[in-house]
């Protein structure tokens, strides 16, 4: 059949893995009727179907409850189904750090898969595009680890963020998230946690669990800083930094007082301008930080321009210029087929699916990325998954059509429901319709 599951790379494949991650998360409530990892799983499963609310799924739950516990069963093997209450007490409980390992086990899944492979740029290194987003906020409601927005009027912000990193190529479409960071005041700490500090930690913590991974981070102008540089330095991975003028006016001196190599490239009617050099001093305090610094200019058909520079610790030439320059600008994924992706079709990043009093916002937010995680290696590497998707077009539909199909059918497998979305059976004999 040309349509199928690959062995490892499909959904029940996926899930499975997943599952086996969350296992060893530690429980803190052994009393419970509801076990941790069905309760992970069920929201799993909430991302997975794109709900918009925990109370939307607790009310399916109430009014189709025989086809959606079993539905639970089937697809997400989850033995028992708490309550929307029962499940943000059980989650809000849980150190979202021990969901990491989740992450990382459906990395490797893609490594064995060589699914990977491809993602694989300037020799045999991979782009890590990383970036904040706001992710809870409210005047009202708060917990201990919500950072605090004190405005001049006496009111008050408590918000969570989150720094978060894909791997990106500039040639494919799809990204692969990584664990992320919260950016939240953490261990009684009375001072406001910052984007910098969050991926001094993310850095620590992704090379902790990829030593040999070869990286290059691609990250906007707040990134080009001594600290920064040198905590990538120190951790062995590459950099190509966004610099602007106004920030960075020491660099800017420099190079406009040095002479530049020049090259342009005209190519499909696009005219591409670059000039650069290597060995230019960052700032006045940091002498003893040279980079690479490339100015870009691209004209398109209609004659409109687009100016970009850059600073990397990749040496510049002739014959890299331009591929430097796509990766580059590859970091607009994290901005586009991340988080545009996330708050605007169908899993209501944005949304305040429950807040606790403990890690509950963060440990939905790492749950909705690991579901992301899960549609873009299918998206990626699974045939079935593609032609359901093409035969439906967006995303959003292609949503709906599932969701649907989970309150309202009793389904025995993902590949029956994928072949049935897909049009791949003119009926849908192994689908039980009630």
């Amino acid at each position: 059949m040309k349509h199928q599951f690959k062995k490892h790379l499909s959904i029940p494949s996926l899930l499975e893995t997943v599952r086996k991650a969350f296992s060893k998360v530690s429980e803190r409530d052994l009393s419970s009727k509801y076990s941790l990892v069905d309760c992970l799983m069920c929201g799993m499963a909430i991302f997975g179907m794109k709900y918009a609310s925990l109370l939307k799924f607790d009310q399916d739950m109430r009014s189709e409850e025989s086809e959606i516990k079993s539905n639970l069963r089937s697809l997400y093997q989850v033995g028992k189904a708490p309550s929307d209450t029962c499940l943000r007490e059980r989650l809000d409980d849980i150190d979202y750090l021990e969901l990491r390992p989740a992450f990382n086990a459906l990395l490797s899944v893609l490594q064995r898969g060589k699914a990977l492979e491809q993602y694989r740029f300037f020799g045999d290194y991979y782009l890590i595009s990383s970036d904040g987003t706001g992710m809870f906020s409210s005047h009202e409601i708060h917990c201990d680890n919500c950072c605090v927005k004190n405005h001049r009027d006496g009111t008050k912000t408590y918000y969570h963020q989150m720094l978060c990193a894909s791997i990106v190529h500039p040639d494919i479409k799809q990204v692969i998230p990584l664990a992320p960071e919260p950016i939240i005041k953490s261990d009684g700490n009375k001072k406001n946690d910052c984007e910098r500090n969050a991926a001094k930690r993310l850095i620590e913590r992704l090379r902790k669990e990829h030593p040999h991974l070869p990286m290059i981070f691609v990250e906007d102008a707040l990134y080009a800083n001594g600290p920064h540089i040198d905590e990538l330095n120190k951790h062995n991975i590459r950099y190509i930094l966004g610099v602007k003028p106004g920030d960075h006016a020491w660099l800017f001196d420099w190079v406009n007082a040095s002479t530049l190599e020049r090259l342009v490239i005209k190519k499909d009617g696009v005219t591409h301008e670059f000039e650069w050099i290597n060995g230019a001093e960052l700032n006045e305090t940091r002498g003893d930080i040279k980079v690479n610094f490339l100015s870009y200019k691209e004209t398109n058909k209609k004659g409109k321009v687009q100016r970009f520079t850059w600073v990397t610790d990749l040496e510049l030439n002739r014959s890299n210029v331009f591929k430097i320059m796509k990766g580059a600008r590859a970091r607009w994924k994290i901005e586009n087929e991340t988080f545009n992706t996330l708050k605007n079709q169908g899993y209501n990043f944005e949304h305040n699916f429950g807040h606790g009093k403990n890690n509950l916002c963060s440990v939905f937010g790492f749950l909705m990325l690991l579901a992301f995680m899960v549609d873009q290696i299918q998206e990626l590497s699974c045939p079935l998954f593609q032609a359901a998707l093409e035969k439906h077009g967006r995303r959003s539909y292609l949503w709906e059509r599932i969701r649907s199909a989970f309150f309202v059918t009793i389904i025995k497998s993902w590949e029956a429901l994928y072949l049935y979305i897909a049009g791949k059976l003119k009926s849908p004999p192994i689908i039980d319709t009630c």
